[in-house]
């Protein structure tokens, strides 16, 4: 028996529940992507018919709004008091590496998440480790809204580079193989250059990570020298805090 097989029998000897519902729903999206996430669909994964699924959930709606939750709560949340520097980094992978396990979230977490109580409680804890650590309010939303883009668009990268390449291993072999040197030679260049330095998707997210974490920490420490400038003498001061 396959293991999707498999996960499906499992699926028809429990009884019905909303989270039953809600992580079916997950577990079919993560493998064939969100548009095969239908009620009809559904319902055939848990062994019912659409119909049922209405007991426990109101519509589709609720639904997309279900997984989000489940997904967003796997994202480590960063404590109010934890060092900022390390929090950050740790809620960065951590969302990295669940976002990369259902990279079909990324738009319904922009789209619907932000009204989620798990995904508001989650968005408060970080804008409050980073307030904690005396960032200024606009400091603190360059910083959140910086590493989320980051997180989302190397995501978004990674997937689909991983797929391209699968799918020329499949049916063409390697770039190399198929581009002229002379007509294209730093795209060659570089994909010699991954396969002889172990080139990794993590090794590359964690350099990135580390030139954003360094340029926020500089630009909230020029900030606040710029506030003590301000304060001990806001006439003759040209200092301007970095709050565009």
């Amino acid at each position: 028996m396959s293991r999707v097989a498999q996960t499906r029998d499992v699926f028809t000897r429990q009884p019905l529940t909303k989270q039953r519902v809600l992580r079916a729903a997950v577990e079919l999206a993560d493998r064939e992507g969100l548009d095969a996430l239908t009620m009809r669909r559904l319902g055939s994964e848990l062994g019912v018919e659409a119909m049922s699924l209405y007991k426990h959930v109101a519509d589709k709606d609720e639904i997309l709004d279900g997984i989000v939750e489940l997904v967003v709560a796997e994202i480590d949340i960063p404590s109010v008091v934890a060092d900022w520097r390390q929090a950050m980094r740790r809620r960065a992978m951590s969302a990295r590496k669940v976002l990369s396990r259902h990279s079909w979230a990324i738009g319904l977490l922009e789209a619907r998440g932000s009204t989620a109580p798990t995904t508001r409680r989650y968005l408060d804890a970080i804008l409050g480790n980073l307030r904690s650590a005396g960032f200024s309010i606009e400091n603190a939303v360059h910083a959140f809204w910086l590493l989320d883009s980051y997180v989302y668009g190397h995501v978004i990268q990674e997937t689909r580079m991983q797929s391209s390449t699968h799918e020329m291993t499949e049916s063409e072999g390697s770039v190399g193989e198929h581009i002229a040197t002379n007509e294209f030679p730093y795209l060659v260049e570089v994909e010699q250059h991954a396969l002889r330095s172990n080139y990794s998707f993590d090794s590359e997210f964690e350099f990135g990570l580390g030139l954003i974490l360094d340029a926020i920490e500089r630009n909230a420490t020029q900030a606040v020298g710029c506030l003590a400038e301000l304060t001990l003498d806001t006439a003759t001061s040209g200092c301007r805090l970095n709050s565009r």
